[in-house]
């Protein structure tokens, strides 16, 4: 099972923000948005932390991909 943040920044091209703008809205670190542009794991409270600044959902912003069957 993977994890994939795609949603997350293709809200931020529709809104018109940029990544820095969402780490000062959000208090979170410019290395935590780094991680999630490349589908590393973040803490859940990351996560709750963006959802509340852009107004959305988990589901807004994060993919569950699950592994490829043999």
């Amino acid at each position: 099972m993977a994890v994939s943040y795609k949603k997350l920044f293709k809200m931020l091209i529709d809104r018109d923000m940029k990544k820095k703008t969402l780490c000062e809205k959000a208090k979170v670190s410019q290395g935590t948005i780094s991680r999630m542009a490349k589908d590393e794991p973040v803490s859940m409270e990351i996560v709750a932390k963006i959802c509340l600044a852009l107004d959305c959902t988990l589901d807004d912003i994060v993919e569950i991909i699950p592994d490829e069957e043999d």
